[in-house]
C-alpha cells in the first residue's frame, strides 16, 4: 500500500473553513478474490455472454414468439455465416479489447481512496466563494441582499447568512488535537447545505457529466465512422461487409466484425470516450460493462416490452434491425444509445415497415420448405455461400451463387424477344 498525509491548507481565504486532512491508500478490491485490473479484463465480456446465452435461451427455446423480430426459418435462410463463424470472430474481438484494456490500465495510476472527504471540502468552499458574487446579482435586480440577510438573521439564519454573501459568523468548529488541547482554536465552519450540495456535486454530478459525455462520445464517434463504412465501398467492402453478413441478427453476434472495424468502431470509441471524460478505472469499468451489454441487447432479435434498455431509449433492437435488412441498410446508422445524429442528418428510416418484414418471412419460409423437401426426395441442395458480394448501387448484399443466375436469366429475357419477333415475323 502507498500512503501519503496531508494536512489542511490550502485555503482560498482566511474566513473559509479550513479543509480536512486526510490519508490516501490504495483502493481495496471491488471484489476480494481478484484485482480490480483482471475483473476490468474480463468483466466487460463475461457480461456479454451472459446476457447473449440469456437470449439464445430464449431465441432455441422460442419463448416468447410474439416478441420475435424474425422467424427461426430466417436465421438459416437468410443470414450468410455460421453460427460457428460468428462465434470465432467475437472471441478474436474479444482478444483484441482485453489488450487494448491492459494497455489502458497501464496507462492510469493507481487508484487511491482516502481523500474523499477534502474534495468534498474543496467544492463546500468553492460554493461558499460563490456566494460572494450574491449581493451583486441580486443588486442588479434592484434588491438589497444587505438589508434582506439583516430582516432575516434572527428567523432564518443560514438564509440571511447566504444573502449576505456567504458570511456564518455563528458557524465555527475547533481545530486542534483533541478537546483538551491548549492549541485549539476556533475556526469557519460549513453549512449544513454547503456540505450536501457538495457531496451532491462530487458524488453525483461529476460522475454522472463524466458518463454522460462518454455516452455522447462515443454514439457521436460511432455514427459517423459507421456511416462513412457504408459510404466509403473499400471500407464497406473489406470490413464492414462482415457485420451484415447477418441479416438476421441475435445477441451474441454483436461483435461478429472485421478486427480492423472492431477495433476503429468499437474498440478505439469507447477506449477515447473513457479517456477524454476522465474516469476513474473503476467507472470507466461500469462504462465498458454499460456499452457492452447495450451492444448485445440491440442485436437480440426481440422487441421485449419490459426490456429497460429498450425502453430508455428509441435506439434499440428493433430500430437497429432496420439497419441490418437490405431495405434499410443505408439508414439507422447511430449506434448504440441514442438516435440523435439520424435525427439531425437525415438518415432515419421513414414508414412502415410491417409489409416488408412479411415479404421477408414469407420468402424464408419458402426457401425452408423448398430446402426441407428437396432433401426429402435425396434431391442435392446447394449451400449458400458465406462471402456476400455488393451492388455498388443499392448496397444490397447478394451471394456469389446468385450472379450466375442473375446473368443467366438476362440472356434469357434477351433471347425470348428475339424469338418473338421472329414468329411474328413468320407470321
Amino acid at each position: 500500500m502507498v500512503f501519503v498525509n496531508a494536512m489542511a491548507n490550502a485555503t482560498f481565504a482566511g474566513d473559509l473553513p479550513p479543509l480536512p486532512a486526510y490519508t490516501v491508500e490504495q483502493m481495496p478490491r471491488l471484489l476480494p478474490f481478484v484485482s480490480d485490473f483482471v475483473l476490468s479484463l474480463v468483466l466487460p465480456h463475461l457480461s456479454y455472454w451472459v446476457v447473449s446465452g440469456i437470449f439464445h435461451i430464449i431465441d432455441t427455446l422460442d419463448l416468447f414468439p410474439a416478441y420475435r423480430l424474425h422467424t427461426p426459418e430466417e436465421i438459416s435462410a437468410r443470414n450468410h455465416a455460421s453460427r460457428m463463424e460468428v462465434a470465432r470472430d467475437v472471441v478474436i474481438e474479444q482478444v483484441i479489447q482485453m489488450m487494448t484494456t491492459a494497455f489502458l490500465s497501464y496507462t492510469e495510476p493507481m487508484q487511491m481512496t482516502g481523500m474523499e472527504d477534502y474534495d468534498v471540502a474543496v467544492w463546500a468552499q468553492r460554493i461558499r466563494l460563490a456566494q460572494r458574487a450574491l449581493p451583486t446579482v441580486l443588486g442588479l435586480v434592484g434588491l438589497n441582499a444587505a438589508a434582506l440577510a439583516k430582516s432575516m438573521s434572527a428567523t432564518h439564519p443560514l438564509l440571511a447568512g447566504a444573502l449576505a454573501g456567504g458570511q456564518y459568523p455563528f458557524l465555527t468548529t475547533t481545530l486542534g488535537a483533541d478537546a483538551a488541547s491548549a492549541t485549539q482554536k476556533a475556526v469557519p465552519a460549513f453549512a449544513s447545505w454547503e456540505m450536501m450540495l457538495a457531496k451532491a456535486i462530487y458524488w453525483g454530478v461529476i460522475p454522472l457529466f463524466q458518463f454522460w459525455f462518454a455516452v455522447i462520445f462515443m454514439d457521436a464517434w460511432q455514427y459517423f465512422w459507421h456511416r462513412a463504412m457504408h459510404v466509403n465501398r473499400w471500407m464497406y467492402v473489406h470490413w464492414h461487409s462482415r457485420h451484415h453478413r447477418l441479416y438476421v441478427p441475435y445477441a451474441y453476434g454483436a461483435l461478429y466484425n472485421h478486427p480492423v472495424e472492431g477495433f476503429v468502431l468499437d474498440t478505439a470509441g469507447a477506449g477515447l470516450a473513457y479517456k477524454l471524460s476522465f474516469m476513474t478505472p473503476r467507472m470507466g469499468m461500469y462504462f465498458f460493462v454499460f456499452s457492452t451489454i447495450k451492444t448485445v441487447d440491440d442485436h437480440c432479435g426481440y422487441a421485449l416490452p419490459w426490456d429497460p434498455l429498450q425502453r430508455i431509449t428509441s435506439n434499440n433492437a428493433a430500430y437497429h434491425d432496420i439497419h441490418h435488412q437490405s431495405w434499410g441498410i443505408k439508414t439507422n446508422f447511430s449506434q448504440p444509445f441514442f438516435t440523435f445524429w439520424d435525427r439531425l442528418l437525415g438518415t432515419m428510416w421513414q414508414g412502415d415497415t410491417t409489409l416488408k418484414y412479411a415479404r421477408d418471412r414469407d420468402t424464408a419460409a419458402r426457401k425452408t420448405a423448398a430446402k426441407t423437401a428437396a432433401k426429402a426426395t435425396g434431391a442435392d441442395v446447394a449451400s449458400a455461400p458465406s462471402t456476400p458480394t455488393i451492388d455498388e448501387d443499392s448496397e444490397a448484399t447478394t451471394t456469389s451463387s446468385e450472379k450466375p443466375a442473375s446473368k443467366a436469366s438476362k440472356k434469357a429475357r434477351k433471347s425470348s424477344p428475339k424469338t418473338k419477333a421472329k414468329t411474328v415475323k413468320a407470321q
